[in-house]
């Protein structure tokens, strides 16, 4: 569905990303790990039209794209859900479900259409809200997750990132959170997930791409690999250093 190829960026002195590749195929949840200042930030805003990099190409569909703006790539059917979820806590689940993109009869705003769009949406993907019309700020923090992510998918992408989906989240919200990234997965989406928690990658992804230092430093089939294996990758020990 999309690939970066031979990405790099620099910011004066610092080389960000220095020839990073990586690819998202269809119905695969990839997990991009790392440590702090890995790359993986500026790797996403890369993707996601933020940043303009220095060098490589992204291709879409196997043809090369330019992705300049975040609106653009919108355009292209990448969506981005980043850490601090940008709701507004004022605002019931439907308002921000459509918020930019309101539905419209004539000059009015159709509130009834985009409540039914709203529950058939959450419907799909199990997302349980008992009343979609109440605050966001009233919701745990795992509905205001799935709020998020439901609210990247009304534009019907092909591609959705996740930025640490599951920080600051509870042992039962975030299992509803990775129960909610599989869906995306099941609906044959490209799924980049950002995370440090090694745990629930390995729960939720089908590759896990490593960065160290802004360059690849592994990529392994979740199932084929071990824990150690991908933390040596991380720290750019062996896997018998990285063992606890």
């Amino acid at each position: 569905m999309l690939s970066a190829r031979r990405i790099s960026k620099r910011y004066r002195a610092v080389q960000a990303l220095d020839g990073v590749s990586l690819d998202l195929p269809s119905g695969e949840v990839v997990a991009l790990v790392g440590d702090n200042g890995a790359g993986k930030s500026t790797l996403v805003k890369v993707i996601s039209g933020v940043v303009t990099p220095d060098d490589g190409e992204i291709t879409q569909d196997g043809e090369p794209i330019r992705v300049t703006t975040p609106h653009e790539a919108q355009r292209r059917g990448i969506a981005t859900v980043h850490q601090d979820l940008a709701l507004c806590e004022n605002l019931d689940v439907v308002a921000n479900l459509f918020l930019g993109d309101e539905r419209r009869r004539w000059s009015l705003l159709s509130h009834i259409r985009m409540e039914r769009t709203a529950r058939d949406l959450l419907g799909s993907l199990d997302v349980r809200i008992r009343d979609i019309r109440v605050p966001v700020a009233m919701l745990s923090g795992g509905q205001r997750q799935s709020v998020a992510i439901a609210r990247a998918l009304v534009g019907e992408p092909k591609v959705v990132i996740l930025d640490e989906p599951t920080a600051a989240l509870g042992v039962e919200q975030t299992a509803q959170v990775l129960d909610l990234i599989r869906r995306l997965r099941d609906r044959g989406l490209a799924v980049l997930v950002i995370s440090h928690n090694l745990a629930d990658v390995r729960a939720v992804s089908d590759r896990i791409v490593v960065l160290r230092l802004g360059r690849n430093s592994g990529d392994f089939r979740t199932a084929e690999s071990t824990p150690a294996a991908v933390v040596a990758a991380i720290t750019g020990s062996t896997a018998e250093e990285a063992q606890p």
